[in-house]
């Protein structure tokens, strides 16, 4: 298992509900098509989960 997850902002969030659009802000991402790392853990599962239509994961 990886201890890193690569998340990437995939579609826009100007149609999404605020609560996954706070969710994709507080995951780091602001502009499409912009990568971040993060650890895997269950948090970040969780907010991934949340807005699984919106970003594209790998594990590193």
């Amino acid at each position: 298992m990886a201890d890193k997850l690569k998340v990437t902002l995939v579609k826009s969030t100007i149609g999404a509900i605020p609560k996954h659009r706070a969710t994709v802000e507080a995951l780091g991402l602001k502009k499409l098509h912009k990568t971040v790392e993060l650890p895997n853990n269950e948090a970040t599962k969780g907010m991934i989960q949340q807005v699984r239509h919106l970003v594209k994961v790998e594990e590193v």
